[in-house]
C-alpha cells in the first residue's frame, strides 16, 4: 500500500508538472509579435492576452519593444506646477482640491502670476528638466473666463521662450479654446481618462467619460500633442485595466505620453482607506502600455515616493521612460530633484533633451499577429 501510495503522488506530481509545461508552452508561443508595426486595433482579448502573461515574461517583452523604438537609456524629465490649486467644482474621489470634499480641504490660492511661473519654470530648467507642466484646478476653461485663460496662454509664451516644452491641464476644452493654446506655443496637453469607461462613474460623478474624450478629440484636432493615462488604485478591477489600456491603444492617434499613476490617499477624500497599489501591479500597466503604444512616452508619475531604487529600476526595465521630478506633484509628494539626479547615476539614465524625439521604428516589420488568452492574473492568484 505505502508503495501504490508512493507510485500514485509520483503520478499526480508528473502530471502537474506536465500541465503546467504545457500551459507555459502556449504563454510563450503566443507571444504578440514584437516586430510589428504601430497599431491601433487592438481588440480586449488581445490586450488581455499581454496583459495576462507571467510579469517576467512581459517585462521581458515591454523591454524588447523599448529597445527597439528608444533608447533605454534616456528618460524624459518633467516638472508640475499647480498654477491654481484647490475649489475644484469636481467631485473626484481621489483628489483632495475638490471642494465637495470638506474634510480633505486644500486652501484655495488664487492663480498665480506670469512671473512666478516663469520663475519656477528657470529652476527646473536648471535642475535638468525639459518638460513644464502647470495645473489649474479648473472644470473647464469655460468656466474661469476669457481674461485668466489669456493669462495661461502668456504663461505658456513666456516658458517657451526658455527653450522647454510645455504642458498645462486646465479641464475641459472646446475646439477655440485648444487652437489658441497651440497659438500660444503650447506643447502638450494633458487629460487623464483615469480608469476604464465602465469604472468611471464610481470616481467621479460631476462629468461623464465622453465629456474627457470630446477634449482630447479638440486637442488632437488642433495639432497638440495628447498626454493621457490612468490612476490605478481606484477601486477598478483588472479587467477595468485592460479597458482603459484598449481605449487608449485604439485612439485615432496614440497618446504622445502615457501617464502611469498610483493613487496616493488623501485623507478626507472618499478614498482614503484604499490600499497602496503593489509594485508589479504599476510593473504589469507599464509594460502592457509600453507593448500596446511602443511610440508613447509612458510616464511613471504619481506614487513614486512609495517606490524604492529597486522598484523604479523595475519600471524602467519595463519601458518606462518618462517621470515628474520636483518636491511636489500639484498638491502630492514626490522624490526630490538630488533624489533623482543620484538615482540616474547609479541607474546609468540620462535626460532626454527638449523637442527631440528620439524613437526609432524596427527594422523589420511583420503581418498582425493575434495572441491566445492565456489565464488572467486574478485566476493565477486564486
Amino acid at each position: 500500500l505505502f508503495f501504490f501510495g508512493q507510485v500514485t503522488m509520483s503520478f499526480r506530481m508528473a502530471q502537474r508538472i506536465f500541465v503546467r509545461s504545457a500551459a507555459a508552452t502556449r504563454t510563450y508561443a503566443s507571444r504578440p509579435n514584437l516586430n510589428m508595426p504601430v497599431r491601433n486595433d487592438w481588440t480586449k482579448e488581445e490586450i488581455a492576452a499581454i496583459y495576462n502573461q507571467p510579469l517576467l515574461e512581459l517585462m521581458y517583452q515591454a523591454a524588447t519593444v523599448h529597445r527597439q523604438y528608444w533608447d533605454a537609456s534616456e528618460v524624459q524629465q518633467c516638472t508640475l506646477l499647480s498654477i491654481k490649486t484647490g475649489g475644484c467644482p469636481e467631485d473626484c474621489g481621489y483628489c483632495s482640491q475638490s471642494k465637495s470634499h470638506t474634510s480633505a480641504f486644500v486652501k484655495p490660492t488664487p492663480l498665480m502670476s506670469t512671473a512666478e511661473v516663469v520663475a519656477e519654470a528657470i529652476k527646473a530648467k536648471e535642475a535638468g528638466s525639459t518638460r513644464f507642466c502647470m495645473g489649474a484646478a479648473w472644470r473647464e476653461v469655460s468656466q474661469v473666463g476669457p481674461r485668466q485663460f489669456q493669462r495661461v496662454c502668456d504663461m505658456i509664451a513666456e516658458v517657451n521662450k526658455l527653450g522647454l516644452e510645455v504642458c498645462v491641464t486646465l479641464g475641459m476644452l472646446n475646439a477655440e479654446q485648444a487652437q489658441k493654446l497651440k497659438e500660444a506655443g503650447l506643447t502638450a496637453y494633458n487629460h487623464n481618462l483615469d480608469t476604464s469607461e465602465e469604472h468611471y462613474k464610481n470616481v467621479v460623478t460631476t462629468r461623464t467619460y465622453e465629456d474627457r474624450l470630446k477634449t482630447l478629440k479638440n486637442v488632437r484636432d488642433a495639432g497638440l500633442s495628447t498626454c493621457c493615462g490612468g490612476i490605478l488604485g481606484l477601486g477598478e478591477s483588472h479587467e477595468d485595466r485592460v479597458s482603459l489600456l484598449h481605449t487608449l491603444s485604439t485612439m485615432e492617434t496614440h497618446p504622445e505620453s502615457v501617464p502611469v499613476n498610483a493613487l496616493v490617499p488623501n485623507e478626507g477624500t472618499p478614498m482614503e482607506d484604499h490600499k497602496k497599489v503593489p509594485v508589479f501591479d504599476m510593473v504589469r500597466m507599464i509594460s502592457s502600455a509600453r507593448i500596446l503604444m511602443p511610440l508613447a512616452r509612458v510616464r511613471l508619475s504619481a506614487g513614486r515616493t512609495e517606490l524604492n531604487e529597486v522598484e523604479q529600476a523595475m519600471c524602467f526595465m519595463a519601458g518606462a521612460n518618462s517621470i515628474f521630478t520636483g518636491d511636489k506633484l500639484l498638491t502630492t509628494p514626490n522624490p526630490e530633484f538630488s533624489e533623482d539626479a543620484q538615482m540616474f547615476q547609479t541607474l546609468g539614465l540620462s535626460g532626454k533633451a527638449p523637442f527631440s524625439e528620439d524613437y526609432r521604428p524596427p527594422s523589420t516589420t511583420s503581418a498582425r499577429t493575434v495572441v491566445e488568452p492565456t489565464k488572467t492574473v486574478a485566476e493565477a492568484s486564486a
